[in-house]
């Protein structure tokens, strides 16, 4: 006979940072289980401060120690394959680890722990909104709307210059 009582769901451990998804080259580099050297060009699948999950051709083990370097800055960390899951034959998707903590490889800033929309102090307001003047004018009957406001500064702003993040 089959027990019709609910077991106790196992929890999920909590993650020691949070995740970002980005892509990322990287030049990963380390030792075939033959002793011979190699590198690879490879990218970023989801990033954090502890690792990252990376697209590599190379064949890696879990446990391998392998150098990777940030192509754009140059920065080098050390780190440990974790994890390898192979989606297809050409691809393997391999979780990585630093040796130690590196929150500012990626350059990226990291929000602290107590930065979601969960924590308390996230529902909080802390201070009002400073509202916008006209410029030249030092007395609030010359407000400008918001609208206004970046209408202005984009209407300022060179063609070259607007949305260098597109």
């Amino acid at each position: 006979m089959h027990s019709t009582e609910a077991q106790p769901k196992k929890s999920m451990p909590k993650r020691r940072s949070q995740r970002v998804r980005l892509s990322i080259r990287l030049l990963v580099s380390g030792n075939r289980p033959s002793g011979h050297s190699f590198s690879e060009e490879v990218y970023t699948i989801v990033v954090n401060i502890h690792g990252a999950l990376i697209v590599a051709n190379e064949p890696l083990h879990v446990g391998q120690l392998l150098t990777v370097r940030h192509i754009k800055s140059g920065e080098e960390q050390m780190c440990r394959v974790i994890q390898i899951e192979t989606p297809d034959a050409a691809n393997l998707e391999v979780a990585i680890e630093f040796l130690q903590p590196a929150p500012r490889f990626w350059r990226v800033a990291f929000p602290p722990d107590d930065w979601t929309a969960q924590s308390p102090e996230a529902k909080q307001i802390t201070a009002r909104p400073t509202p916008l003047l006209k410029p030249g004018s030092a007395s609030s009957t010359s407000l400008l709307k918001p609208s206004q406001a970046v209408s202005r500064k984009l209407s300022s702003t060179p063609p070259s210059k607007k949305f260098s993040w597109m």
